[in-house]
């Protein structure tokens, strides 16, 4: 990582170059006078190197010593520290939880730059549906949410400050991200609203939120529901008729944004539940509830996963690389690479929870079952990643609508890998614009395989200053000083970010049966759901916990068996 130089900071003419020569993933640069000094920054957040660790070891090295333990947690993301923190309130105080990296929280994680708090990953928690019990529990934990005259009222504090959203069309801004008519074409708007309002009417005829609720495992299922699982949301979108330029544009973002891939992609399940699990779709005009609210914080959910993380202490062991985990007839051996103190170790406990992606679950069981290799055959996983751009100063803005939350920059044609930024400091009260961080996000799932592996492979090889040249040029197109403001950049990588929910993995059987009550391993992931969201990750790491005190009690209930008949 290189450090601040002397002078004006800002995009040399080496990143320039590389940025233009990784033009094939990467959209070339504006030709510009290079600045007078590098600029600051570099990779930070997950350590590539030490993930790879099982996959490229030929042979385990020997135990240098042996230890026990109550309860093993394997990934302290949400689902993991959700369910440390659920055996440790439930009296399971000898629960020991091992991570990858220097520090917990998965997806969850925050940064800081200049004094300035902001995100590594996701960046907001939509106010949780009735479905979502587990979410709406830890709200009322963290003093988030309380009940008065039997009505659910949140701490404003927290809550998405208003302007919340804007998008970027032709020189303008506008509010709001579903493109607006008036910034269309003429001759597109009388079918863009028609398909519009089509659209919000097949959101409403798919079922309803009892059929999408979160978390799916508390959701309906049908045939219908089925059907739309087995094929892709672009598939369906064109035998339906929805070919409008605008819809197509905002339902492919809308992919991208939560599930990392396009609509070519994920499938209709998954399409329409983006707009039935929460909020629906609503067209220009329509009357129509306000939309649901917001949590957000300038770290985003990295505020969330360090309060869940509160109280391990000793019990988190950060730093360390699962090798191998072997389930024995009266226990489960987990053998791990402390990365701090250079050594393997090998831990034995009565229970262990897996809260891992699935596909890394698979490589780390000595003898994983049939249901796990279906389901690590079969998910894809999208890379992303997060740039956080450091400014010395508020930009200038276009006319339209005024600075937001969320501000993304609308692309004549499908929806690009770029999905826009968010402002650290919107959350702020101070009224005069200043110094302040955009997290700006890229989801590079691609709209097939081929894309997919290609995009992670060059988000591992290609240097971080290409990456950071591409974010700036692409921001450039709404912000031209942006350059001229940006004092560091810090980008974060995720070779495999989140479960794309492709068609038949919602539906899938392996992938249920691997959520059902096991004797020893425990598996607790988003994964699980197929799709990648908090709520998701929240309720399979409190549902392993469930699973792992039930079956504590029944084997002290038949160890008191076998004593009483001994006796």
């Amino acid at each position: 990582m290189t450090t601040r130089g002397a002078g004006a900071l800002g995009l040399t003419r080496r990143l320039l170059l590389h940025a233009a020569a990784a033009a094939s993933v990467l959209p070339p640069l504006p030709a510009c006078a290079p600045p007078a000094a590098p600029l600051a920054g570099g990779w930070v957040g997950a350590d590539a190197a030490r993930g790879h660790r099982l996959r490229d070891l030929a042979a385990l090295p020997a135990p240098a010593l042996q230890r026990r333990a109550g309860v093993l947690v394997v990934g302290a993301g949400i689902a993991g520290l959700a369910a440390a923190r659920t055996l440790i309130a439930a009296g399971l105080d000898d629960v020991q939880v091992f991570e990858l990296e220097d520090v917990a929280g998965g997806n969850s994680r925050g940064h800081a730059m200049g004094g300035i708090a902001c995100p590594l990953g996701a960046h907001y928690l939509p106010v949780p549906g009735e479905h979502a019990t587990e979410v709406i529990e830890l709200l009322d934990e963290f003093g988030l949410r309380r009940i008065e005259r039997g009505e659910a009222v949140y701490d404003e504090r927290q809550l998405c400050h208003s302007p919340q959203e804007r998008l970027y069309i032709d020189g303008h801004w506008h509010d709001g991200l579903l493109p607006p008519l008036a910034a269309l074409p003429a001759a597109q708007r009388g079918a863009t609203l028609a398909q519009y309002r089509q659209f919000a009417e097949a959101v409403e005829q798919a079922g309803g939120a009892r059929a999408f609720a979160m978390p799916t495992e508390r959701a309906g299922w049908n045939d219908a529901l089925a059907a739309l699982d087995a094929q892709t949301f672009a598939r369906w979108l064109d035998a339906n008729g929805f070919d409008a330029p605008a819809l197509r544009w905002y339902l492919d973002y809308c992919c991208r944004d939560d599930y990392g891939a396009g609509a070519a992609q994920v499938s209709a399940w998954a399409g329409l539940h983006y707009f039935a699990s929460r909020h629906g779709f609503h067209a220009p005009g329509d009357a129509a509830e306000e939309r649901d609210g917001l949590l957000t914080w300038p770290e985003g959910n990295g505020r969330l996963s360090r309060r869940l993380a509160d109280g391990l202490g000793a019990r988190l062991h950060p730093a360390s690389v699962a090798l191998r985990v072997t389930e024995q007839r009266d226990a489960v051996q987990l053998d791990v690479w402390n990365d701090g103190a250079q050594r393997v170790e090998r831990w034995l406990a009565p229970q262990l929870v897996l809260a891992t992606p699935l596909f890394v679950s698979a490589r780390l069981l000595a003898e994983p079952p049939a249901a796990l290799r279906e389901v690590a055959a079969q998910q894809r996983h999208a890379p992303w990643l997060v740039a956080n751009l450091q400014l010395r100063d508020a930009l200038d803005d276009r006319p339209g609508a005024p600075p937001s939350w969320d501000n993304v920059i609308y692309e004549a044609g499908p929806s690009g890998p770029m999905l826009g930024y968010v402002d650290a400091m919107h959350q702020s009260l101070n009224p005069v614009p200043g110094p302040t961080v955009l997290t700006a996000y890229w989801a590079l799932g691609g709209d097939d395989d081929t894309q997919l592996r290609a995009n992670r492979k060059r988000l591992l090889d290609t240097p971080w200053q290409d990456w950071a040249g591409a974010v700036v040029a692409d921001l450039s197109r709404a912000h031209p000083d942006l350059a001229s403001k940006l004092v560091r950049a810090d980008l974060m990588r995720y070779g495999h970010a989140m479960s794309i929910p492709t068609p038949g993995l919602r539906g899938s059987a392996a992938l249920r049966a691997l959520a059902m009550p096991q004797p020893r391993m425990h598996y607790a992931h988003a994964d699980l759901a197929g799709y990648s969201v908090f709520e998701e990750a929240l309720y399979h790491g409190r549902r392993a916990a469930a699973d792992v005190l039930r079956a504590d009690r029944a084997r002290a209930a038949h160890q008191r068996g076998s004593a009483n008949a001994s006796t």
